[in-house]
């Protein structure tokens, strides 16, 4: 039980936040930090090969950081240890494992069982062994869940929590709508393109978003895109020195195509360095067809912070890319689509 010990008197006293209201309990806010796992499973199965599989599945590292850094914080509890106190975490593993009640291995999600903004994924099984086969096989759906439903919760605060700076930017240049991270205060504009960042001298992060004209599907390439960010870059963030620009580290960085509000999009994650120079980085970036305009809208989170680690300051930065509205697109359609992706995890076999 890693780490339970130390948050139990932290969450006792979130659980005394609870209130009653016209005779009804009101349910707390989940607590837990951000991509913390809670696993509900009994100590031996836990130690067992059926719990080292889901183990593995969740300690693995997030792609595109130049040093390992593992997707989640894992704790575990027992069953009969799963009380009130624990209850109120924000992400729940639950594992049953019961022929009697089971034919076959399946899982399914549940949201706001014991707290506000709560997500418990069940995972029921008819035998040891078909758990255990079942999660490795279904490993990334497991990780893809939770990581999108952080992503979700930073979007919901960053509808009323941003910076004006970097929405106003979105409008003058792009006529697009942008709500990012409210500590980018700093700026810089080009043609077609602005940067804005945190400007600090220790965990430093940046968000760009540029344009160029769409071209048809070979626009959509992991060569043409990763030329046209190489040129931008080139252009628009120099370094102290004439020969010192930002290039990407094309060895370290890979494209796959997804889908942001409804529409097809190509992402780009891996990592960036100032040629000839020492700094570099992960960045991860959306790129868009803006068919109103015929062009190709990109949006780019990046970081610099050698001294620390840096999955919460790069995620945070993702979670921004999803709140790209292009000209065409309507505010209802983020909170649509955010409700729609988490449905769409709700009965994955």
């Amino acid at each position: 039980m890693n780490r339970i010990g130390v948050l139990l008197s932290t969450l006792c006293a979130i659980l005394f936040l609870s209130s009653c209201k016209n005779g009804k309990l009101i349910a707390p806010q989940a607590s837990g930090r951000p991509y913390e796992v809670l696993v509900v499973m009994d100590a031996q199965s836990w130690e067992a090969p059926e719990g080292r599989a889901l183990f593995n599945v969740l300690d693995t590292d997030i792609p595109g950081l130049p040093q390992p850094e593992r997707s989640f914080h894992i704790s575990q509890v027992s069953p009969k240890d799963f009380n009130r106190t624990l209850h109120i975490f924000r992400n729940i593993i639950e594992v049953n494992i019961d022929p009697t009640q089971f034919t076959t291995t399946r899982m399914k999600f549940v949201r706001n069982v014991y707290a506000e903004g709560q997500v418990i994924l069940r995972i029921n099984s008819d035998s040891k062994e078909s758990f255990a086969q079942y999660v490795s096989e279904h490993g990334q759906d497991i990780i893809d869940f939770f990581t999108k439903m952080e992503i979700n919760r930073l979007c919901v605060d960053l509808r009323t929590k941003y910076s004006k700076l970097t929405y106003d930017l979105a409008r003058e240049i792009f006529d697009c709508e942008l709500r990012a991270p409210e500590e980018l205060k700093n700026y810089k504009k080009g043609k077609d393109f602005f940067w804005t960042s945190n400007n600090a001298p220790t965990g430093m992060v940046s968000l760009c978003m540029y344009s160029y004209p769409y071209e048809g599907p070979e626009t959509f390439n992991k060569k043409y895109i990763l030329h046209k960010r190489d040129s931008v870059m080139q252009a628009n963030i120099p370094g102290s020195e004439p020969d010192m620009y930002m290039q990407t580290d094309t060895a370290f960085t890979d494209i796959k195509p997804i889908v942001v509000h409804h529409k097809y999009a190509m992402e780009a994650r891996g990592l960036w360095y100032m040629r000839n120079d020492g700094m570099g980085g992960p960045f991860v970036s959306h790129s868009r067809v803006d068919t109103e305009n015929n062009r190709v809208i990109v949006i780019e989170g990046f970081v610099f912070a050698p001294e620390k680690m840096k999955r919460g300051l790069m995620r945070r930065m993702e979670g921004s890319l999803y709140m790209l509205l292009l000209p065409e697109e309507q505010p209802s359609e983020v909170e649509t689509a955010l409700e729609e992706e988490k449905d769409k995890q709700k009965d994955k076999e």
